[in-house]
């Protein structure tokens, strides 16, 4: 969740019209927020960093999960007692009538990516000051997160019909972006500082299915939209370019010699969410997991050091124990460097409620503590094996400790995955890209300092 929002806080005189935002949600959302304030800021309102500072708060929110709905209304009720003028946009905005149940004071309910419709609302409840200059806007437009690092939105929606997922249903199918327009914004997201690009979508290797692949005109030279192309193109860019939410289809092959060039960071995000082929049937995914492992095992005798991360549902319905030990031997045999275990919500919405065979909260949360028990150990069991490695590391922020600082290898997505803690005697700057020597580890986390 990202909150931009200190509360509370002294009312503080209105100079021009200001906008709080409160964003929930998955980094597909949180380009959504940067999108929408961009929108803001270039039309001249400014962004209030508390609810008595504004004129009115947009909240964007998730609607993934029962949980995540939770938290968004949440939000929403928490805005309208602080503020009392709410705009609500994201995936739950898919299901007006929700919100507007629970919270009837609302002032407007937009869908997820519907930016004109937010600006709209915001134009109809607040009116745009006189005097915008689009100059004030950087050509990379305004960002949530720190200066070193950006998610780049290759793609909206998807063509996958999970049964535990109602993305779909939230933000429609595939819709690709251009690929000279998502090379176009990588390149000024680079020009503006950034050193790691961090591709999003629901589906990156389906990139440019929609558009049958269609070819495009970048720096003089012809990209497909897909893929392969894309990782070519953001690959000439020079800084770290981490992939994100990638299913394991053949055409994945093709990116991985890049990576052992080092154009791609050596990192994979692939959602597998489950190893048993009668389970991932009944999720409606690929089932073919034995092809899948066998994949994996040749990626990683092309590129020694690629990461891999995941995401697992346990206790999905139907799951018998064999089931289960079958994801903990994928796990351990696939050796899955980083992952994120969910226990199974019977989600509204979701093709999977009417599955029979619905297990009991008690063995879902055995499950979750066995599956995170495994999980450590494969993690521990990398981390020892980086000790004594030198390795490159981006520094993150200053740590609470004084000379110590929060960095992160190429293994490391942010926020979701492990920390480099370097202990240095002299001041390292955000977004430096250095050499550090690993001298100890957990299960998670490494330690180390800047090499000589």
């Amino acid at each position: 969740m990202t909150l931009t929002i200190d509360r509370p806080a002294s009312i503080r005189p209105k100079a021009t019209p200001k906008v709080g935002l409160v964003s929930l949600g998955c980094p597909k959302a949180l380009v959504d927020s940067e999108r929408i304030v961009t929108r803001l800021r270039a039309e001249g309102y400014q962004i209030s960093p508390d609810y008595d500072g504004a004129d009115l708060v947009l909240v964007n929110t998730c609607g993934f999960l029962d949980s995540a709905r939770d938290e968004s209304l949440g939000a929403i009720g928490e805005a309208i007692e602080a503020n009392g003028k709410v705009i609500v946009t994201g995936c739950l905005g898919a299901e007006p009538d929700v919100i507007r149940k629970a919270h009837p004071k609302v002032l407007a309910v937009t869908g997820p990516h519907q930016y004109e419709q937010v600006m709209e609302a915001v134009h109809t409840h607040l009116t745009p000051p006189h005097d915008h200059k689009l100059d004030l806007v950087p050509e990379s437009g305004l960002r949530l997160t720190p200066r070193h690092y950006a998610y780049l939105k290759i793609s909206e929606g998807c063509n996958n019909r999970c049964s535990f997922c109602i993305i779909p249903k939230l933000r429609g199918d595939l819709v690709s972006r251009p690929i000279h327009h998502v090379l176009t914004e990588a390149e000024q997201l680079v020009r503006a500082g950034v050193k790691e690009l961090l591709v999003i979508s629901q589906d990156t290797s389906a990139y440019g299915l929609d558009v049958k692949y269609a070819p495009q005109v970048w720096k003089g030279d012809e990209y497909d939209t897909r893929f392969l192309d894309l990782a070519k193109g953001l690959g000439s860019l020079g800084v770290w370019t981490r992939m994100h939410y990638v299913y394991p289809y053949p055409s994945v092959d093709k990116v991985i010699p890049l990576m052992g060039e080092g154009l791609i960071t050596p990192y994979l995000d692939i959602p597998f969410q489950h190893a048993s082929a009668s389970v991932l049937r009944a999720m409606k995914r690929p089932a073919k997991q034995d092809k899948v492992l066998e994949r994996i095992q040749q990626w990683r005798r092309d590129v020694p050091d690629l990461a891999i991360r995941s995401a697992f549902i346990v206790g999905f319905p139907g799951e018998t124990e064999e089931d289960f030990d079958i994801l903990l031997d994928f796990i351990r045999e696939a050796r899955i460097d980083r992952a994120g275990c969910f226990k199974y919500e019977n989600v509204a919405h979701a093709d999977s409620r009417d599955l029979p065979g619905h297990l009991p909260e008690e063995v879902k949360e055995d499950r979750w503590h066995r599956f995170m028990q495994v999980q450590a150990e494969v993690s521990a069991a990398r981390a020892q094996a980086q000790i004594g490695t030198v390795q490159d590391v981006i520094v993150d922020a200053p740590s609470d400790a004084p000379g110590e600082y929060l960095a992160r290898s190429k293994a490391d997505a942010p926020e979701v995955d492990g920390v480099v803690y370097l202990r240095s005697a002299t001041e390292l700057t955000p977004g430096t890209i250095l050499s550090a020597k690993i001298t100890d580890a957990d299960a998670y986390d490494l330690y180390g300092a800047p090499a000589d």
